[in-house]
This record gives C-alpha cells, sequence and structure tokens, in this order.
C-alpha cells in the first residue's frame, strides 16, 4: 500500500516552520533566520519514503499585513491551508493562548483536514510552561494529534513523520523519487543569497529587501556565473548593505557562494549588486517583477 499526500505547515513568523522542514527534508531548501517573516513564498518540497510520498507546503507566517508584500504573505498561507490532506499548526510555548494564534485557530476550524497541534521549542521551556501551553491550547480547538518537539534537536521529529504518514490518504507517486523541491533553481539560489543578507544585516534592513536573479549561466567548466541584485528600499539601507569598505556585502557573497556551491554541486562565480527601489513592497508591479504574484 502507498500513501501520497500533501502537507502545509502553518503558524505564526518566527515558530520554526522553515526549521522543521529542513530537517525533514534532510535538506536546505527552506531559508532560516531569527528575524521573522523570513519565507515569503509557499515552497513545495517533496518527501519520498519506501511507501510514502509527502508534498509540503511551507507557508509564509500568518501575521497582520503592513504593505501589499505582507499582504501576499497572509493570502499566501492562508491559502494553503485549502485541500491539504493534513496540517501542522507549530507554535511554541506560551501559557496563553496569544492573539495570533487564535488567528490562526479561527481559520483552521473552518478545515477538513486533519490537523496535527505540533509544539516546538520544548528544549528552551520548562516542563510545567509546556504542561500548560498544551493543556490551553486544547482547549480551542479538538486536535487530531498533539505532539511536543525541537526542530533544532531533532526531539520527537521520528514520532511526527510516523503519524503524518498514518494520516495521509493512500495514493499516487506524483513526482520522481528523486525529486525533492518543484521550485527552479533560480528560486533557491535567490533565497540562499537573501537568507545570507538576513544573518549580516542590522534589525532596520531585512524586511526590506529582496533578490533578483539577472544572469545565470555556466560555461564549458561547468561552473555557474551568477548576476544578482540585492534590492533595498532606502539610499541609507544601500550603505549598510554594502558596509564599511565594502566588506558586508562581501561576506554576504562569500557565505553565498559556500552555500549555492553545495546547492548546485558545482563551481559558482556570483556578482552582487545593490539596487534601491523606493518603497518596493507596496508597488504591485515590482512585486509582480519579483515573483510575489496573487
Amino acid at each position: 500500500m502507498f500513501k501520497s499526500g500533501f502537507v502545509t505547515i502553518v503558524g505564526r513568523p518566527n515558530v520554526g516552520k522553515s526549521t522543521l522542514l529542513n530537517l525533514l527534508m534532510g535538506e536546505k531548501l527552506s531559508i532560516v533566520s531569527n528575524k521573522p517573516q523570513t519565507t515569503r513564498n509557499n515552497i513545495q518540497t517533496i518527501l519520498t519514503g519506501d511507501n510514502y510520498q509527502i508534498v509540503f507546503v511551507d507557508t509564509p507566517g500568518i501575521h497582520k499585513p503592513k504593505h501589499k508584500l505582507g499582504e501576499y504573505m497572509v493570502d499566501s498561507a492562508k491559502n494553503s491551508i485549502k485541500d491539504v490532506d493534513l496540517v501542522l499548526f507549530l507554535t511554541t510555548p506560551d501559557v496563553e493562548v496569544g492573539r495570533g494564534d487564535k488567528f490562526i485557530i479561527e481559520q483552521l476550524k473552518q478545515q477538513k483536514a486533519p490537523i496535527f497541534f505540533v509544539l516546538n521549542k520544548i528544549d528552551e521551556n520548562t516542563q510545567d510552561r509546556v504542561a500548560k501551553t498544551l493543556e490551553n491550547y486544547s482547549k480551542e480547538i479538538n486536535f487530531n494529534e498533539i505532539i511536543p518537539i525541537s526542530a533544532i534537536k531533532g526531539k520527537n521529529t521520528d514520532k511526527l513523520l510516523e503519524l503524518m504518514v498514518k494520516y495521509i490518504p493512500e495514493g499516487p507517486k506524483y513526482y520522481p523519487d528523486d525529486m525533492i523541491t518543484d521550485v527552479q533553481e533560480r528560486f533557491v539560489i535567490a533565497e540562499i543569497v537573501r537568507e545570507k543578507a538576513l544573518r549580516n544585516l542590522s534589525q532596520e534592513v531585512p524586511h526590506g529587501i529582496a533578490v533578483d536573479i539577472i544572469q545565470m549561466k555556466q560555461d564549458k567548466s561547468g561552473k555557474y556565473n551568477i548576476e544578482v541584485d540585492l534590492i533595498c528600499e532606502k539610499d541609507s539601507h544601500k550603505g549598510i548593505i554594502i558596509g564599511k569598505n565594502g566588506q558586508t556585502l562581501k561576506k554576504i557573497g562569500e557565505t553565498s557562494r559556500y552555500e549555492i556551491e553545495r546547492f548546485l554541486k558545482n563551481k559558482v562565480n556570483i556578482k552582487i549588486w545593490v539596487k534601491v527601489r523606493k518603497e518596493w513592497r507596496d508597488n504591485s508591479l515590482y512585486l509582480k517583477e519579483l515573483g510575489y504574484k496573487k
């Protein structure tokens, strides 16, 4: 008996959705940062076992939008809940059920698919706090399964996967065994560069950056030559991204190149240009150009 299904991971920003997805996949396919609203697109990743295939949809965190990009992200997250076989609702220990999670729970109450309550970061909290969280959230909605985990340490994630396989229906193999994502190489490369920028920049800049792959060519030796526009909203941000004597931009480029080479399994030469597009997050044309389409 072969089982297959679509699973979506929902939750507030920065609760560990991308970390969990990357751990389950054993591949780094969704960018991870300590800054909220890191994931902007629904990334489909495919996990194939001997008797199952799970197609994960990694969503942006559901939050109150402040601009058109934020509206796109929230709509994208809400739509991902529809027409799936299983929903993983991910949150972190907190004695009270916050407004953000209450909002998500209201969306989940309208779903027919089974819902797992996945409590992440249990390793960073006391047993009492974890127990109180489990008790209070259980009063909000009747979850099909409740699984406390630590995505970063891999605690209970094997059990989570076992339960996912149990709940998804019998079905066909949608993708070949060796296919792990349905997104193009350019998208993954842009996400890698954006992650490295997020990790190296100060707090006020990250939400206002985007990455556009201008050129990607492979020479006769197999080496990739990649040119990237790193887009920001303010002239002052451009200076911060470049850094003193160009050191910050150089570090973004070096760390990006290392990870892109691992992803492409080939040598890479990358050039990053910093461009200012004022208020691009509220410009529908820019958003469409950058792939944020409704």
